[in-house]
Protein backbone atom coordinates (compact mmCIF):
# COMPACT_ATOMS: atom_id res chain seq x y z
CA UNK A 1 0.00 0.00 0.00
CA UNK A 2 1.22 3.50 -0.86
CA UNK A 3 -0.31 6.71 0.46
CA UNK A 4 0.15 9.82 -1.64
CA UNK A 5 -0.42 13.41 -0.56
CA UNK A 6 -0.20 16.29 -3.00
CA UNK A 7 0.57 19.87 -2.03
CA UNK A 8 1.57 23.15 -3.60
CA UNK A 9 -1.57 24.03 -5.49
CA UNK A 10 -3.13 27.46 -5.38
CA UNK A 11 -4.16 30.50 -7.35
CA UNK A 12 -1.69 31.94 -9.85
CA UNK A 13 -1.89 34.44 -12.66
CA UNK A 14 -1.47 33.39 -16.24
CA UNK A 15 2.20 33.21 -17.12
CA UNK A 16 3.16 32.28 -13.60
CA UNK A 17 4.67 29.12 -12.16
CA UNK A 18 3.86 26.56 -9.52
CA UNK A 19 5.62 23.55 -8.14
CA UNK A 20 3.48 20.71 -6.92
CA UNK A 21 4.80 18.07 -4.56
CA UNK A 22 3.59 14.58 -3.90
CA UNK A 23 4.81 12.91 -0.74
CA UNK A 24 4.58 9.14 -0.50
CA UNK A 25 4.49 6.84 2.47
CA UNK A 26 4.17 3.11 2.76
CA UNK A 27 5.89 0.63 0.52
CA UNK A 28 9.17 1.41 -1.27
CA UNK A 29 8.63 4.61 -3.19
CA UNK A 30 11.50 3.95 -5.56
CA UNK A 31 9.85 0.79 -6.82
CA UNK A 32 7.07 2.79 -8.45
CA UNK A 33 6.86 4.92 -11.51
CA UNK A 34 5.00 8.13 -10.76
CA UNK A 35 2.49 9.97 -12.86
CA UNK A 36 0.72 13.29 -12.73
CA UNK A 37 -2.83 13.75 -13.95
CA UNK A 38 -5.32 16.57 -13.86
CA UNK A 39 -9.07 16.87 -14.00
CA UNK A 40 -11.02 20.00 -14.82
CA UNK A 41 -14.71 20.33 -13.97
CA UNK A 42 -16.83 18.34 -16.38
CA UNK A 43 -13.82 16.75 -18.06
CA UNK A 44 -12.12 13.41 -17.89
CA UNK A 45 -8.93 12.89 -15.95
CA UNK A 46 -6.04 13.80 -18.22
CA UNK A 47 -2.44 12.62 -18.25
CA UNK A 48 0.10 15.37 -17.59
CA UNK A 49 3.36 13.49 -17.31
CA UNK A 50 5.26 10.69 -15.65
CA UNK A 51 8.68 9.76 -14.37
CA UNK A 52 10.45 6.43 -14.17
CA UNK A 53 11.46 4.72 -10.93
CA UNK A 54 14.98 6.06 -11.04
CA UNK A 55 14.00 9.45 -12.38
CA UNK A 56 16.12 8.99 -15.49
CA UNK A 57 13.18 9.13 -17.91
CA UNK A 58 10.24 11.49 -18.03
CA UNK A 59 7.20 11.78 -20.25
CA UNK A 60 4.98 14.79 -20.90
CA UNK A 61 1.61 15.26 -22.55
CA UNK A 62 1.59 17.35 -25.70
CA UNK A 63 -0.59 19.94 -24.00
CA UNK A 64 2.12 20.77 -21.46
CA UNK A 65 5.26 19.83 -23.40
CA UNK A 66 8.02 22.35 -22.76
CA UNK A 67 6.19 23.91 -19.82
CA UNK A 68 6.59 21.22 -17.18
CA UNK A 69 9.41 19.42 -15.46
CA UNK A 70 8.86 16.26 -13.45
CA UNK A 71 11.46 15.17 -10.95
CA UNK A 72 11.69 12.92 -7.94
CA UNK A 73 13.76 12.54 -4.83
CA UNK A 74 13.68 8.92 -3.77
CA UNK A 75 15.48 9.71 -0.54
CA UNK A 76 12.60 12.02 0.39
CA UNK A 77 9.86 9.84 -1.10
CA UNK A 78 8.65 12.82 -3.08
CA UNK A 79 7.86 13.57 -6.70
CA UNK A 80 7.55 17.09 -8.08
CA UNK A 81 5.73 18.77 -10.92
CA UNK A 82 7.15 22.13 -11.89
CA UNK A 83 4.76 24.05 -14.13
CA UNK A 84 5.75 27.21 -15.94
CA UNK A 85 3.99 29.67 -18.23
CA UNK A 86 0.68 28.60 -16.79
CA UNK A 87 -2.49 29.18 -18.78
CA UNK A 88 -6.12 29.42 -17.67
CA UNK A 89 -6.74 26.07 -19.36
CA UNK A 90 -4.31 24.50 -16.90
CA UNK A 91 -6.90 25.06 -14.17
CA UNK A 92 -7.76 21.68 -12.68
CA UNK A 93 -7.32 19.41 -9.72
CA UNK A 94 -3.91 17.80 -10.03
CA UNK A 95 -3.31 14.24 -8.88
CA UNK A 96 -0.22 12.17 -8.47
CA UNK A 97 -0.35 8.44 -8.96
CA UNK A 98 1.95 5.46 -8.52
CA UNK A 99 2.22 2.60 -10.94
CA UNK A 100 4.47 -0.05 -12.38
CA UNK A 101 5.36 1.78 -15.61
CA UNK A 102 6.06 5.38 -16.56
CA UNK A 103 5.42 4.96 -20.30
CA UNK A 104 1.68 4.68 -19.80
CA UNK A 105 -0.87 7.47 -19.70
CA UNK A 106 -4.25 6.04 -18.80
CA UNK A 107 -5.60 6.43 -15.28
CA UNK A 108 -6.48 2.76 -14.93
CA UNK A 109 -2.82 1.90 -15.50
CA UNK A 110 -1.87 3.47 -12.18
CA UNK A 111 -2.46 1.76 -8.87
CA UNK A 112 -2.38 4.33 -6.09
CA UNK A 113 -3.72 7.87 -6.11
CA UNK A 114 -3.55 10.95 -4.00
CA UNK A 115 -6.50 13.17 -3.14
CA UNK A 116 -5.46 15.97 -5.45
CA UNK A 117 -4.56 19.62 -5.13
CA UNK A 118 -6.39 22.48 -6.83
CA UNK A 119 -4.56 24.68 -9.31
CA UNK A 120 -6.38 27.77 -10.54
CA UNK A 121 -4.88 30.01 -13.18
CA UNK A 122 -6.48 33.41 -13.59
CA UNK A 123 -6.37 35.33 -16.85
Amino acid sequence: QVQLVESGGGLVQAGGSLRLSCAASGRAFSSYAMGWFRQAPGKEREFVGAISRSGSTTYSADSVEGRITISRDNAKNTVYLQMNTLKPEDTAVYYCAAGSRADVSLPWQYIYWGQGTQVTVSS
